[in-house]
């Protein structure tokens, strides 16, 4: 009895079994049914779209790509980048890297025709298994069409039907080898790396054609998630995710489970971000200066601002500038004879080749530290000093003056401002010159003497003469005030009121120095796109602000600062040797100063300011313990001057320029109307001999005090109204 019910419980058991499986066979039936019937009509549209209407692909976008920096020896120098994208071509990419990708993305991708059905269906299966995605389903190839051409579709069915059609699609109309180099060229891996190159820099430090099996191998594993499995951020994650690579590879037949496991225990996660060793990344202030110039000055990379800023971070361009690398690093340590101090102190520098303009060397402080140390100093427009002088003596030569002409620098002296609420403008700073020649009030830098010469000339035709000698992309007429303060023609032109930049000044003296041709200054030599394709070259002409005599004139006139001037205590030596003119500066207060000086090969400015520009470097201790109690522009200036020209041009022949021409005509005794009488002038006896200055002999740089005058020479009557032709306002 008991086997009989057994046996009948058994048959019981197998009809139950049976008919509860016929009864899930028949409602799977019936809701497959109904969702074929559904979606069938969708689907139809779908699978038949491509015989209706043929689906063309579009060809591949242009890769983004790095710009490189070059310097004017063809040294790289610096990138400009948004992405990380570095493309190469498959040929460049080893066989082994290759075959490590292809073992852990997509072991059949030289067999399937896009895609890989066998692994779909596993991959679907699994998924309604475990109600979450555990097997990746996407060949290469549909990750190819996934990055090009879905990028912003939503995730739906339609999605993943469509990328299967383009993946179909794309196989029939590229090769597999094509296919494969736009995927590891545009595969993400994490940390804002696109592509191979890009990765292989990133997290070794080497070349895509230096990676190992291994290293190739691990960048795979990050594909499937960039951030989940990152070894910077999440080192455990990421060995995790190794270790399943190395299965993957023990099961292909790639590693034996020997060497995999020699693999894992010796293997070393990268800690942190790389670079080439070859590769300079850092910005630096001429990176930064570069960058702004081609972006919001220069038309060089296109029209609007939109196209020069894809050019410049997604083009690939390469760029060729002017830079001098030795150049620079001589004006990096150069600067650095200014000690360190508490104060914050700091020295810029920048040196224009005489001839063409071209930026050689830019020091804009004492190091760019993003976020913490960014203000380009030599950028930055300062208080000039006497400086600015340079600038008035070549416009009072090119109306007319001569060396031997002279002028009256008593220091006290009152002028008139042409402002009814100020009318008059008193110094009473300075060197007190007493009646000398334009010559002496020169290297002597006598403020009153260049004040009255400046109105002699004219402040209008000062201020246009300064736009015309100094003009640049930083400099010119109608410039908005708030990238760089107009020039105004003030009383007090001569004593530093309008602000210039190292640049603005090297410019001016680089129009002198190259015999009164002005050549804007420039950044780039060339520019080459991704392809090689030359797409700019630097050309001009330069064009004649002075003539040719009156920069020669002014020339000989500013070599006597450095000989026997305001500069001579630090660069006689380096005049001894090499022919050189230059201007000192010092503002009120001894706020700013500067040192602007050329030879026939550089023309080179120096500042020394705080950021703030308004404090007094007087009695600063570690200037002090450097000689220095009071920071003038024949001090620190111009031994940063001097620091970086004498290498600059120890491997360049010593050359002059040619010999100024001599006097058109005799002295004469240049006068203000207005403020001189003229009657006490006409046959104007030489001036009693003053009482020696008060300070040091040897430092007579800008300072309180008078000296000896020379003896006048006989004058002609001077003509009516100013003894140089009057300048209308431009």
């Amino acid at each position: 009895m008991g086997a009989r019910f057994g046996s009948v419980g058994r048959t019981v058991g197998r009809v139950s079994w049976v008919f509860r499986l016929a009864l899930v066979i028949g409602a799977g039936a019936l809701l497959v049914t109904s969702v074929v019937a559904g979606i069938a009509p969708r689907l139809w549209r779908i699978a038949n779209a491509h015989s209706e209407v043929p689906i063309e692909l579009p060809e591949f976008l242009s890769l983004a790509q790095r710009t490189y920096i070059y310097d004017a020896n063809d040294n790289e120098i610096g990138i400009y980048e948004l992405e990380n994208s570095q493309p190469v071509p498959l040929s460049d990419v080893p066989p082994d890297v290759i075959e490590a990708f292809l073992a852990v993305e997509d072991q059949q991708f030289w067999l399937h025709d896009g895609v890989n059905v066998r692994s779909l269906f596993r991959a679907t299966l699994s998924s309604f298994a475990t109600d979450s995605a555990q097997q990746g389903a996407s060949t290469i190839t549909m990750q190819v069409v996934k990055n090009d051409f879905l990028a912003g579709f939503d995730r739906d069915g339609r999605y993943k039907l469509l990328q299967i059609v383009y993946a179909r699609r794309l196989e029939r109309e590229k090769t597999k080898q094509e296919i494969l180099e736009r995927y590891l060229n545009t595969v993400f891996f994490g940390n804002n790396s696109y592509g191979i190159a890009a990765a292989s820099e990133t997290y070794f430090g080497k070349t895509a054609a230096d990676l190992t099996f291994i290293e190739a191998a691990f960048l795979a594993g990050l594909v499937q998630s960039p951030s989940g499995h990152d070894p910077i951020r999440n080192p455990e994650r990421s060995r995790t995710r190794f270790q399943i690579v190395m299965d993957r590879l023990v099961e292909g037949g790639y590693l034996t489970e020997e060497e995999a496991l020699d693999e894992m225990a010796t293997f070393v996660l990268p800690e942190r971000t790389k670079r080439l060793a070859t590769r300079v990344t850092e910005r630096t202030y001429y990176s930064e200066a570069l960058r702004e110039y081609l972006l919001n000055r220069s038309d060089i990379l296109g029209e609007t601002y939109q196209e020069r800023y894809g050019k410049l971070f997604r083009g690939g361009l390469r760029i060729h500038t002017t830079l001098d690398a030795d150049l620079q690093v001589a004006a990096e340590q150069a600067r650095n004879e200014l000690p360190a101090n508490a104060q914050g102190f700091d020295a810029a520098l920048l040196s224009l080749d005489t001839k063409s303009g071209a930026i050689r060397a830019m020091v804009g402080g004492r190091g760019f530290v993003p976020g913490r140390n960014e203000v380009n100093l030599a950028l930055a427009p300062s208080q000039t000093g006497s400086s600015i002088k340079l600038f008035i003596l070549a416009a009072a030569v090119q109306a007319g003056a001569e060396p031997a002409d002279m002028i009256d620098g008593t220091r006290g002296c009152k002028l008139p401002t042409g402002n009814p609420n100020d009318p008059v403008f008193q110094i009473t700073g300075g060197v007190s010159g007493g009646l000398f020649s334009l010559r002496e009030q020169t290297y002597r830098s006598v403020n009153c003497a260049f004040a009255r010469l400046s109105q002699i000339v004219g402040l209008n035709r000062m201020v246009d003469t300064t736009y015309r000698m100094a003009a640049s992309p930083y400099l010119y007429r109608g410039q908005p005030a708030e990238d760089h303060r107009p020039i105004e023609p003030f009383a007090s032109f001569a004593t530093g009121a309008n602000e210039m930049s190292p640049l603005d000044m090297a410019a001016g003296m680089q129009t002198i120095a190259n015999e009164g041709v002005h050549q804007q200054p420039y950044y780039v030599e060339w520019v080459d796109d991704a392809e090689g394709n030359r797409i700019y070259t630097h050309e001009s002409e330069g064009t004649q602000e002075l003539d040719r005599d009156a920069a020669l004139t002014t020339i000989d006139l500013m070599k006597d600062v450095l000989t026997r001037g305001t500069a001579r205590r630090e660069l006689a030596d380096f005049a001894e040797i090499r022919p050189a003119a230059g201007k000192t500066g010092t503002q009120d207060s001894n706020t700013t100063a500067w040192f602007v000086g050329a030879t026939p090969y550089l023309s080179t400015a120096v500042v020394v300011r705080d950021p703030d520009r308004y404090t007094e470097m007087n009695g600063i201790p570690e200037f002090q313990a450097a000689g220095v109690s009071k920071v003038q522009g024949g001090t620190f200036p111009a031994r940063i001057w001097d620091a970086f020209m004498t290498p600059a041009h120890q491997f360049e022949p010593i050359t002059d320029w040619p010999e100024a021409p001599a006097p058109s005509r005799p002295a004469v005794r240049l006068y203000l109307p207005g403020t001189e009488c003229l009657y006490r002038l006409v046959g104007y006896q030489p001036a009693p001999t003053l009482a020696p200055p008060e300070a040091p002999a040897e430092d007579i740089s800008e300072r309180q005090g008078v000296l000896a005058p020379q003896s006048a020479p006989e004058t002609t009557a001077p003509p009516t109204g100013t003894t140089l032709p009057p300048a209308a306002p431009p």
